[in-house]
């Protein structure tokens, strides 16, 4: 039986259950009650801080999206879309257990390729990167905190 341990972001009031031999939690944006593994751990408690913290629209935030990258179906953990439906940031989400290595990195620059997308999050529930691509010039910067929603519509 998994036992949630605490991460490096807020606390959040989870309604956790127990169904047999598993323990679920509820989504609240897919509305739905999920095995909790430690990735979905992670994912739920990122899913709450953007909404409460960081003031992002729940409507606006997809979990589990599924894109297409070199003709195989893969899914990216969160993404998060403008008012206009633009994605504008995805997150590519590990289990705490998970170090964060250049292949993460990796992973989320390819999921980028099909996105295009303006930031992105890389995190394991305990160590947190944030980055801000700059197409026309071709580079990138890691930003000290990820901004609120509100910040991310008005940077160019």
């Amino acid at each position: 039986m998994l036992t949630p341990i605490a991460l490096n972001l807020p606390h959040f009031p989870f309604k956790l259950v127990r169904e047999k031999d598993k323990l679920l939690i509820f989504d609240e944006l897919r509305k739905k009650h999920l095995v909790l593994t430690p990735e979905e751990w992670v994912r739920q408690h990122w899913i709450q801080h953007l909404i409460r913290d960081k003031a992002f629209p729940k409507t606006l935030i997809q979990s589990e999206g599924g894109l297409k990258l070199n003709s195989l179906q893969k899914r990216t953990d969160i993404v998060v879309f403008d008012h206009g439906g633009r994605r504008m940031l995805i997150a590519e989400l590990k289990a705490p257990s998970v170090k964060i290595t250049q292949a993460v990195f990796d992973q989320i620059a390819r999921y980028n390729m099909v996105h295009k997308v303006p930031f992105l999050v890389v995190s394991n529930g305990l160590q947190h990167y944030y980055c801000q691509i700059d197409f026309e010039k071709e580079s990138y910067i890691f930003l000290k905190e990820l901004p609120s929603y509100t910040e991310l519509i008005h940077v160019k």
